[in-house]
């Protein structure tokens, strides 16, 4: 499963702690012993075969079947154990770590968390993990959501120098006539810059010459005068503070509702997800300031 996962001997090693060349003689047995491949190997690449992916899909609900029989069993005593998987962007570990990983942790020291943050939102029971974090509006309405940050707002904002040139932005379609620092997203696509006001959305591509994929970077470029950056409040508070830049469309620019931890509803809710659950309803949102770290919500399309 690891392999699978991973699509990596070395990744699949490191994450099991073992060595490559064990891992790979451990799957050369599996396959002998079932008589069929499993993995398609490349010098580059590591592919599942058909095989191996259906194997894959028939062990996965087993596996977890048996997680949850040994956590039951671990329950009766009074243990939190075995190893959590949550899956977030950078900014949303990166808050976990702050605010509710250390208490967890020193309250349950046999607990273990496994922290993903690959920069893709992905299907979590379909990837294994126990609960995902997402923008409330983006959460599955299958999935059980609790609040982990306070509410953020994006803010438009330029620097003095590159308004001097220029007549600021008045309502959102002026800015088809300016230099826009645009942002790649983790999925490669761009972000669409989103507006609202009363009962108007608006959302579109901006034009500009530079495309970049942090919100510190953009920030930097945006008191360079390159253009209009579009990013999280807090992330510009110091420039603005210090008269580098100046916020624009103001009343285009609400707030929207925080991060949420999702996890699917279960009957048997394993020993450790509830007492993650209930270190973030203790601690999630102490802190009102959050990181992001590029995520954001498209009110058009899904989340990416």
């Amino acid at each position: 499963m690891a392999v699978a996962e991973q699509l990596s001997f070395r990744r699949a090693a490191d994450f099991l702690g073992l060595t490559p060349s064990a891992l790979s003689h451990t799957i050369r047995g599996l396959e002998s012993t079932l008589g069929t491949r499993l993995l398609q190997r490349t010098t580059r690449s590591v592919a599942l075969t058909d095989s191996g992916a259906q194997l894959i899909q028939r062990i996965t609900p087993l596996l977890q079947e048996l997680d949850v029989a040994l956590q039951e069993c671990s329950d009766e005593v009074g243990r939190v154990t075995g190893t959590l998987r949550v899956n977030g962007s950078i900014g949303a570990i990166d808050l976990l770590l702050k605010n509710v990983v250390p208490i967890f942790l020193t309250k349950h020291p046999e607990a273990q968390l496994d922290l993903v943050s690959d920069g893709v939102l992905v299907d979590i029971v379909d990837k294994g993990f126990d609960a995902g974090i997402r923008l409330a509006e983006a959460v599955p309405k299958d999935m059980v959501a609790v609040p982990l940050s306070a509410r953020v707002r994006f803010v438009a904002v330029a620097s003095p120098a590159y308004l001097a040139a220029r007549s600021a932005p008045k309502v959102p379609d002026d800015l088809k006539g300016h230099q826009c620092i645009r942002q790649r997203l983790p999925s490669g696509k761009r972000y669409r810059w989103e507006f609202k006001k009363r009962h108007q959305e608006i959302a579109f591509d901006v034009p500009g010459a530079l495309t970049m994929d942090n919100n510190q970077l953009m920030v930097n470029a945006a008191c360079l005068g390159l253009g209009i950056a579009y990013v999280p409040e807090h992330e510009v508070r110091p420039a603005i503070a210090q008269g580098k830049l100046l916020m624009l469309l103001e009343d285009w620019c609400p707030p929207i509702s925080g991060l949420h931890i999702y996890f699917p509803a279960q009957r048997h809710m394993r020993p450790i997800l509830r007492a993650f659950i209930d270190a973030v309803k203790t601690h999630g949102l102490e802190n009102p300031s959050l990181t992001l770290g590029g995520f954001k919500c498209e009110v058009q399309h899904p989340w990416i």
